[in-house]
């Protein structure tokens, strides 16, 4: 950005986050759920909106009790209400976080390549970035990674699982490990929890006796929400608390609170796609693995893949062809999001064709 106005000098020549939104055939690049909402759930969502239309001239409920109520009970685990807190949108929601443990004089500390966003909202909130490395196989060593928690201290640490952008998730040990060291809060975002294979245990299960703890989701991808934007957490009481410090007045409105609360309702039919989705996946891994490309373990919506001399090269030749998707972590790799199998299918013929013209160019 270049102004004369008088900005944040830490702020200057940085640019805004986002991906490409471009009118193309086939999207695969933001990992959305590709399952719309059915009619009977739009008409569910329509009438829920109408009864409290009504009431627009009112503030919603500031603390969203019973979104928060529904939350709990579908995460299980013993939650209750007490331990959720929702925003609009997990991003929020890890605002909050740094609002409350982080701020000026104080450090995050994450292990990339991950999600983008924890270090642009770290940086935004005058939070200093500290990163750390992963594994070759994108996991999380637990001994370099305690060398960093004592060497930096870190007020908060931010563990990704399943991870964004390589798909591969944390064993809970790992996770436990790094709470055994950490001195600040430690932050597990599992935005793509539901996408995990079968047997893959969440970090919600270490909740209990770790008070430093918080884990983070969102309904924008398994729920097919997107469109509503809500995340939520959960964690001890006490971290709930320190975030209502920081949450600005009716930060929910009664129609995002409403529409959440009636997609929970409808869990088992929005939840029904994420069995074919992972099928979908695992079948991708498979071919692009077949085909010579390299594919790590994901347990998330989407696939890491490559790698590539000059994956610009690939990207444009895939957006060529009336598919898009993302150009993201490591230099050598492109990111996929799992949609409809005629999706995956268009995906893969061009895939095919831009390889072979690249190939047909080096020979």
């Amino acid at each position: 950005m270049n102004t004369d106005l008088p900005i944040r000098e830490d702020l200057r020549g940085r640019d805004p986050y986002g991906a490409p939104q471009l009118d193309v055939p086939v999207r695969l690049n933001t990992n959305e759920n590709p399952h719309p909402p059915s009619p009977r759930l739009v008409q569910a969502l329509a009438e829920a909106v109408a009864a409290v239309a009504g009431r627009l001239n009112r503030y919603p409920d500031r603390d969203a009790v019973e979104l928060r109520k529904d939350l709990a009970d579908y995460l299980g685990h013993g939650i209750t209400a007490r331990q959720v807190w929702a925003a609009n949108g997990s991003n929020e929601i890890i605002q909050q976080i740094l609002q409350a443990f982080g701020g000026p004089g104080r450090s995050a500390l994450g292990f990339e390549p991950s999600y983008s966003m924890h270090p642009t909202i770290t940086h935004v909130s005058g939070t200093r970035w500290i990163d750390a490395e992963r594994s070759a196989d994108f996991g999380i060593d637990p001994r370099s990674a305690i060398k960093a928690i004592e060497q930096h201290r870190p007020d908060v640490v931010f563990l990704t699982s399943p991870n964004n952008p390589t798909g591969t998730a944390l064993p809970p040990a790992v996770i436990q490990e790094i709470l055994a060291v950490a001195s600040g809060m430690v932050v597990v975002d599992e935005a793509y929890a539901e996408f995990r294979r079968e047997g893959t245990p969440s970090a919600l299960s270490l909740l209990p006796g770790n008070r430093r703890l918080i884990v983070t989701r969102t309904m924008s991808k398994a729920f097919a929400m997107a469109g509503t934007r809500v995340g939520y957490l959960a964690a001890d009481p006490e971290v709930v608390e320190a975030l209502l410090l920081v949450r600005l007045p009716y930060h929910l409105s009664a129609i995002t609170q409403v529409v959440a609360r009636t997609a929970l309702a409808h869990g088992d039919e929005l939840l029904g796609a994420v069995e074919a989705l992972r099928q979908e996946r695992d079948g991708l891994m498979e071919w692009l693995r077949a085909e010579g490309f390299t594919a790590p373990e994901s347990d998330a919506n989407f696939v890491l893949f490559g790698k590539f001399a000059d994956r610009g090269r690939v990207w444009q030749g895939l957006l060529d062809r009336g598919v898009l998707v993302r150009e993201v972590g490591p230099p050598e790799w492109l990111r996929v999001t799992v949609g409809l199998p005629e999706e995956m299918a268009a995906f893969r013929t061009a895939l095919t064709e831009v390889m072979a013209e690249v190939m047909g160019e080096i020979a």
